[in-house]
């Protein structure tokens, strides 16, 4: 069977055995983006976390099926070099990686939030970011977040002045 799903801003076709198979599996092993990391298989740590119509999903546990005709956004379409995303720019302003490898979903995370919550508080990012570091990066993290608000309200300031 063929599913078809905008990734990245790209529509892509895809074929597929089990619509059942999730779609990290889709995004890693079909499609090549390797930035989407599996962690626990089970939605529980986050490391898996991208978007499907702008909603911060666990694909591991996310059938394609239900990717099919939708946007999904992977940590490899966040942003790039020459135009980071406002959450990639704090990651690193923040140095927040330890190992890194949990951080992809992380900022997934992280960038449903903001869009959602635009300025949110210590209690917002405790209730919505859920994923697991087991390098304890919290602490950066948190005041990545916040960055990543700062950077984003100044840049959304500054492209309606240009309007």
């Amino acid at each position: 069977m063929e599913i078809s799903l905008t990734v990245n801003g790209v529509l892509k076709t895809v074929a597929v055995t089990d619509v059942n198979t999730p779609l990290l599996w889709i995004v890693r092993d079909t499609l090549g983006l390797k930035g989407t990391k599996f962690g626990c298989g089970k939605a529980a740590c986050g490391a898996c976390t991208l978007h499907v119509d702008g909603e911060a999903v666990r694909s591991c546990s996310f059938p394609v099926k239900f990717a099919e005709g939708k946007e999904v956004t992977t940590i490899e379409g966040l942003g790039n070099r020459d135009n980071p995303h406002p959450v990639q720019q704090a990651w690193i302003a923040e140095i927040v990686p330890q190992c890194g490898y949990c951080q992809p979903g992380f900022m997934m995370a992280t960038a449903a939030l903001l869009n959602k919550v635009p300025n949110p508080t210590d209690e917002d990012i405790d209730k919505n970011i859920i994923n697991v570091c087991r390098c304890g990066t919290y602490y950066r993290m948190r005041k990545a977040i916040h960055k990543a608000a700062d950077l984003q309200l100044n840049r959304e300031s500054n492209e309606s002045k240009e309007l």
